[in-house]
């Protein structure tokens, strides 16, 4: 399990992914920033982002902009954050979960 700032990043077994998801057709990843990155997160309040470096694909559970993403790094890459160290990441699947917070009456992302 890899943990950059309010991202998490847990490897999961190709069988646990759904099928649809490993299945491109019909799932599009999402768009690369200017720089080529897949921005897990980009913080609301710096404008730094975690992102991964290299080969890869970052799916959204359709329907929800805020719940968790895959991430499918067929030759690993690198987290990486204009405020944290690098961190390597091996190839595989990858859930992506936002860290939440709960304040009196609802839960939000954190914001960053």
């Amino acid at each position: 399990m890899y943990r950059q700032g309010d991202v998490l990043i847990a490897p999961v077994a190709l069988e646990t992914v759904p099928s649809y998801l490993v299945d491109a057709a019909g799932v599009s990843g999402e768009p690369r920033d200017a720089r080529g990155r897949l921005v897990l997160a980009l913080g609301e309040v710096t404008g730094h982002a975690h992102a991964v470096t290299g080969p890869g694909r970052l799916i959204r559970e359709p329907g929800d902009m805020t719940g968790p993403m895959y991430l499918h790094l067929p030759d690993g890459g690198r987290v990486v954050h204009e405020e944290h160290a690098a961190i390597p990441l091996p190839k595989g699947w990858f859930r992506v979960v936002r860290q939440r917070e709960y304040l009196p009456g609802s839960v939000r992302v954190v914001a960053d």
